[in-house]
């Protein structure tokens, strides 16, 4: 995309997770001034993996980082379904390049993220900068850190996640949706299988009342990583902590009738985290005069449609180009006809994922969400849907 030098907005973007890089990113392709404000000291490498459909490697593609994550990420050749305990395959989509005109790749969640922090220089993302206070007078934005230092801006997005403080200035606070259901996940070298192997393909492993999902996370295919969603007990129901250990011992049980596949990679893993998969209802609004919310701090998904990080990038790039294309100062203008494209999508694929049964079984259409292209669909019209694709 080339770079319109009309606009000379400056945007306080704070949160340096996915979402936040990504607009970053997305901003300055379109000629805007950003600043990143990250409440952490440092980067840490979370062990877990992540998964990029075609839907957000359009956008990756357009920042310049495709070709990074290439080198490295694992590549499937399928979305691969298949039952719990026999094994048979319910569901299979073949993923080519060639079928939505971008990769589906699979790696680790520190790899995207260094791949998108490349992205952006370093000098505009400030570390150690915990957001306390936001106010917006004459024209502008100012953000105030628990540092006791300060930050101005013509507009302020908050990519800060499902514990969103942006969200909880602009909107209040919301509560937590507790299901009763908890993902244990972990990442650990293939070596450990002692010669197993996982196939060529993402597969999600379905139960009952649980599923497992396994990949490889790189293209040399020498680690794994799982995520599962299983039932758990009241105590869980409030951690929302992705550092939480687990007992692999446990894990293990809670499959135990599950395919000899996924019992041989139960059985390498040395261990394993857990968290609770708590959901929350779509907002009423994603955005308040010059501010707005982004990805998980307005539309948070479960992990079952590998689609909460894809999501903010999709958000990235709309809100890019919404911004781009301001009229004279109408910023929240900008962010209303952001919202207006993007909250039909985002809520219709909450309520899918919340329901897990994405791909399950039969031949839906999923066109609508791996083909969806948000550097160049229509801004003024709703995000394709299954009904208006």
């Amino acid at each position: 995309m080339r770079k319109n030098n009309k606009n000379k907005l400056s945007v306080a973007v704070v949160g340096a997770g996915m979402g936040g890089l990504a607009v970053a990113a997305t901003l300055r392709q379109v000629g805007i001034d950003v600043q990143v404000y990250e409440q952490a000291a440092r980067f840490a490498r979370i062990g877990a993996g992540i998964q990029m459909m075609p839907n957000s490697m359009k956008v990756l593609r357009e920042i310049g980082v495709e070709e990074r994550l290439r080198k490295t990420a694992f590549a499937p050749y399928s979305h691969l379904n298949r039952v719990g305990d026999t094994g048979e395959v319910t569901r299979e989509l073949p993923m080519p390049e060639s079928l939505y005109n971008a990769p589906y790749l699979c790696m680790h969640r520190a790899d995207l993220h260094g791949a998108l922090a490349s992205a952006v220089p370093a000098d505009i993302i400030h570390l150690n900068k915990k957001l306390v206070g936001l106010d917006q007078t004459r024209g502008q934005v100012m953000l105030k850190f628990a540092d006791g230092t300060s930050a101005q801006a013509d507009a302020a997005i908050g990519a800060d996640g499902v514990h969103s403080v942006v969200r909880d200035i602009i909107i209040g606070p919301d509560a937590p949706i507790h299901k009763g259901r908890i993902a244990y996940r972990a990442v650990f070298p293939a070596a450990l299988m002692n010669g197993g192997d996982i196939g060529p393909s993402r597969t999600k492993w379905w139960g009952k009342d649980r599923h497992i999902v396994i990949y490889y996370t790189n293209v040399a295919r020498s680690e794994v990583y799982f995520v599962t969603s299983v039932p758990e007990s009241a105590e869980w129901l409030t951690q929302e902590s992705w550092s939480a250990k687990g007992d692999v011992k446990e894990l293990r049980a809670a499959y135990e009738g599950f395919h000899e596949q996924v019992r041989m990679v139960l059985n390498a893993c040395p261990d394993c985290h857990k968290w609770a998969i708590l959901e929350r209802e779509p907002l009423p609004r994603w955005s308040d005069g010059r501010v707005a919310l982004l990805g998980d701090a307005c539309h948070p998904m479960t992990p079952y449609m590998a689609q909460g990080a894809a999501t903010s990038i999709e958000d990235a790039a709309i809100l890019a180009r919404c911004l781009d294309k301001v009229e004279g100062d109408d910023i929240a203008g900008a962010f209303k006809r952001y919202e207006a494209h993007r909250k039909p999508r985002t809520s219709l694929v909450q309520a899918i994922s919340s329901a897990n049964t994405w791909m399950k079984e039969g031949s839906s259409d999923t066109s609508w969400l791996y083909g969806y292209d948000a550097w160049n669909v229509a801004l003024d019209a709703p995000a394709p849907t299954p009904a208006a694709a």
